[in-house]
C-alpha cells in the first residue's frame, strides 16, 4: 500500500489506517480477543501500518488488544491513542488536566506494550483546561520521549490554531465522508494552511456507505447507531439516495461501494488518511482495495455535481455528544 505523510514533521503512515474501536466498543458485543488480534495482524500483513485506538474504547480493552497484536512488529507500526475523559470512561465527562494526561500516557504505554506512543490525540476538547496547557503537557511528554507526535480530535478551528502555536499538531481526527462533509467549510482549509494531516473516522458513514444498511436494518441493543438521529429508520430511508449514487458509481468502476467512498476521500487531499474499522476479514480486504481505486477528475466532478442535489437528513450525534465537538 502507498504511504502518506501526516503533518509537517514527517509522520509516514499507510494511505489507509485501521480504526480499532469497533473490535471492543460501540458497535455491539466485543470481538473475541484472539479474533481481534488476528484481524489486526492481517491488516499489517496486507500493508496497513497505522492503527487507531483509545483508552476509553472498552474502556482499556482495546489498547490491550492493539498492544498484543502489534508487539511482534512494533517498530514497523504507527500507533495512535487518545486521552481526555474522566477515569478513561467516555460516559463520565471530560478531563484533560496535565496530571490526567500524564497518567493516561503511563497506563497506555503499559497496555500497548511499548515505550513510546507514536501519535497522542486529545479525544475531545476540555473547556475547563486551556488548550495551551494541554499542548504544553504533550510537548513535555514528547521531550521525554514518551510521545512522538501530537494530535487533536473533533477540535474547532480556533483550538487547532492555538494548540499548534505551542506544539505543532501533526493530525486532526474528525468525522468526514460522503455522508458528512462539514469539515470542508472551515476545518480542511485551516489544516492545509497550517500543514496538519487529516484522519477521517467513520469514512464509510458508520457503515451506511457500504450499502449493507437500509431502513429495515436492526442494530444490536448496545450499538451506538441506535441513538444517532441520522440512523433513525425514517432518516435511513431518506438518505438512501446517497447510497444509490455510490452504488451506481461502484458498478461503473467494478468496485464495492465502500471502495468508492474511500477512494473519494483519498482523492480530496494527499494528506488525508481514512481509518475505516471492521471486525470482518473480507471487509478489511475490501476496504484495502479502496486505496487502489482511482477516480478521475471528471468522475470527481460528476460526484460533486450529484452531491449538490442530495440533502442528508438527521444529525450525526445526539445533542449531548454534539456538545462535545467543534470547540
Amino acid at each position: 500500500m502507498k504511504k502518506r505523510i501526516l503533518g509537517s514533521n514527517g509522520l509516514e503512515v499507510s494511505a489507509l489506517g485501521l480504526g480499532c474501536m469497533g473490535l471492543s466498543f460501540g458497535y455491539g458485543a466485543p470481538t473475541e480477543k484472539k479474533e481481534a488480534v488476528a484481524l489486526i495482524r492481517a491488516a499489517f500483513e496486507k500493508g496497513i501500518t497505522f492503527f487507531d485506538t483509545a483508552e476509553c474504547y472498552g474502556p482499556f480493552i482495546n489498547e490491550e488488544v492493539v498492544g498484543e497484536a502489534l508487539e511482534p512488529f512494533r517498530k514497523e507500526a504507527v500507533i495512535a491513542t487518545k486521552f481526555g475523559f474522566v477515569d478513561g470512561d467516555s460516559t463520565k465527562g471530560l478531563d484533560s488536566s496535565p496530571a490526567r494526561i500524564k497518567a493516561v500516557v503511563e497506563a497506555s504505554l503499559k497496555r500497548l506494550k511499548t515505550d513510546s506512543i507514536d501519535l497522542l490525540y486529545q479525544h475531545r476538547v476540555d473547556p475547563n483546561v486551556p488548550i495551551e496547557e494541554v499542548a504544553e503537557t504533550v510537548k513535555q511528554l514528547i521531550q521525554e520521549g514518551k510521545v512522538k507526535y501530537f494530535g487533536l480530535s473533533e477540535a474547532g478551528a480556533e483550538t487547532i490554531r492555538r494548540a499548534h502555536k505551542i506544539q505543532p499538531v501533526t493530525a486532526l481526527q474528525s468525522e468526514y465522508s460522503l455522508f458528512y462533509r462539514e469539515p470542508e467549510k472551515e476545518i480542511i482549509p485551516i489544516l492545509e494552511e497550517l500543514g496538519i494531516g487529516f484522519v477521517p473516522f467513520s469514512p464509510l458513514g458508520k457503515g451506511f456507505l457500504t450499502g449493507a444498511i437500509n431502513e429495515k436494518t436492526k442494530f444490536e441493543a448496545s450499538d451506538f447507531r441506535n441513538i444517532v438521529p441520522r440512523f433513525s429508520e425514517e432518516n435511513r430511508k431518506a438518505n438512501q439516495t446517497l447510497v444509490d449514487l455510490v452504488k451506481t458509481i461502484a458498478q461503473q468502476k467494478t468496485a464495492a461501494p465502500s471502495q468508492i467512498a474511500l477512494a473519494w476521500l483519498l482523492a480530496q487531499k494527499p494528506w488525508i488518511v481514512p481509518i475505516p474499522g471492521t471486525t470482518k476479514l473480507h471487509r478489511l480486504e475490501e476496504n484495502i482495495g479502496g486505496a487502489s481505486v482511482h477516480l478521475s477528475k471528471a468522475e470527481l466532478d460528476n460526484i460533486s455535481l450529484a452531491l449538490k442535489n442530495i440533502e442528508i437528513v438527521g444529525a450525526r450525534y445526539p445533542q449531548q455528544l454534539q456538545d462535545r465537538v467543534g470547540k
